[in-house]
């Protein structure tokens, strides 16, 4: 159970992230200033970062530890 549920967890991430790079595609070749450059840096760490802690969360899970 805890394993599909991972999958399934995992699927959501790996879809969200298709929906991004989907976007960011779409928006490629729209000229930005320097300070909205900054700002989509900025989120896009924050983003990654609870991905990545995701991940982790998840990992730890499957190997059934406890958070």
């Amino acid at each position: 159970m805890a394993d599909e549920l991972a999958m399934q967890a995992i699927g959501r991430i790996e879809r969200a992230l298709a929906r991004i790079e989907a976007a960011s595609e779409k928006t490629r070749g729209a000229p930005r200033d320097d300070g909205e450059l900054v700002a989509l840096r900025e989120v896009h760490q924050a983003l990654r970062g609870k991905v990545e802690g995701a991940i982790v969360h998840i990992d730890r899970l499957l190997a059934g530890e406890r958070a």
